[in-house]
């Protein structure tokens, strides 16, 4: 019997050691990967087995401080230099995620101000991926109840469509644009989940639908080409996806099939919902054009588990995340509010 969702933290800290939950198991298998070396955590992000913007921020933080802990040096010098290295191959796991360049830069900065000796920092280093993991279940839950409040108000129970997985998983326990969604479940807001399977990953149909399930809220799976019909149905009422990286101007990189779900929201007047924590705007960014977007391995699209399904021969694009433009967003739902992409330097004050 699977755990239901709201027992379910995608990172744990236990007993000295991270307990993941391998993702790239869902739904078959509900199964934890333990992790107590920093070059584990380096692969177990780069292979997916925990992925989601914030998510991937907490196993960071807890990846430095494992790094820390293998550090023997008891000078203080050659221990954060040491440190770097290790924050700099962490950072070259997945390079859109912006959450895992902002828990890194958190982890370093309290390394360098903590006085005192090399324990003390790693000391410090601890807490510190805890706390971070703790403020991201409190800031998923303050998303939900300001996301809850900008949904339209007719009809009374809305069917909203999201797109990857943006939930427990994808979190350190709660969720953002699906934390949204149970929020609106909770409050008798929500008639039906629509998901997008989320190709090549299917993110959508192995955990988002799951975590949906899990919690027994009604959801319903459809491909990626689907989303414009259900649209010109009227099937549709609004749309709430996650973001990896926010530009300084509101454009948003998001799991691949975002911008076109964006415009078919935007021909259709659907209003199209960004969820995320203030620590995925990167304000260094003036726009969507600086976010680099990572590329995967083809076989992602060139085959479904051992079998080839393409042509042999041909050439293979496989962007992981595409950018959709601020004027496609209704609004940018965070922990301080919901704002319009072009206003959201309004948060910082």
């Amino acid at each position: 019997m699977l755990k239901s969702v709201q027992s379910i933290y995608s990172v744990v800290w236990y007993q000295d050691k991270v307990r993941l939950v391998d993702q790239t198991r869902l739904p078959g298998e509900y199964n934890i990967v333990e992790i107590s070396r920093w070059e584990d955590m380096a692969i177990a992000i780069k292979t997916m087995i925990v992925r989601g913007a914030p998510a991937i921020g907490v196993a960071a933080a807890y990846g430095l401080y494992l790094g820390a802990r293998e550090i023997k040096t008891g000078k203080r010098s050659l221990f954060l230099a040491e440190l770097e290295k290790v924050a700099q191959s962490l950072r070259e796991t997945r390079p859109t995620a912006v959450n895992l360049f902002w828990a890194i830069a958190r982890m370093l900065q309290i390394a360098y101000e903590t006085m005192g000796d090399v324990p003390t920092i790693k000391e410090a280093l601890l807490l510190t991926a805890q706390n971070i993991q703790a403020e991201d279940i409190a800031t998923c839950e303050a998303i939900g109840k300001h996301g809850l409040s900008v949904l339209p108000t007719t009809p009374e129970r809305l069917n909203i469509i999201t797109h990857c997985n943006t939930g427990a998983l994808a979190t350190a326990g709660y969720g953002t644009a699906l934390g949204v969604i149970r929020e609106a479940w909770k409050s008798d807001r929500l008639a039906r989940v629509y998901a997008d399977e989320t190709r090549p990953r299917l993110q959508g149909a192995k955990l988002t639908a799951w975590e949906c399930f899990q919690e027994e809220i009604p959801v319903t799976l459809i491909t990626d080409s689907m989303a414009a019909h259900c649209m010109q149905q009227g099937m549709i009422h609004a749309a709430i996806v996650g973001a990896d990286r926010i530009a300084a101007n509101g454009d948003t990189a998001n799991k691949i099939g975002t911008y076109s779900l964006s415009v078919i929201c935007k021909y259709h007047d659907i209003p199209f919902y960004v969820a995320a924590p203030l620590s995925t705007i990167d304000f260094e960014l003036n726009d969507g054009s600086q976010i680099p977007i990572e590329e995967r391995n083809p076989a992602e699209i060139y085959q479904i588990g051992e079998t080839v399904i393409c042509p042999e021969g041909i050439e293979y694009y496989n962007p992981a995340f595409d950018v959709t433009p601020a004027a496609l967003i209704t609004g940018i739902i965070t922990e301080k509010g919901t704002v319009e992409p072009q206003n959201l330097v309004k948060l910082c004050y």
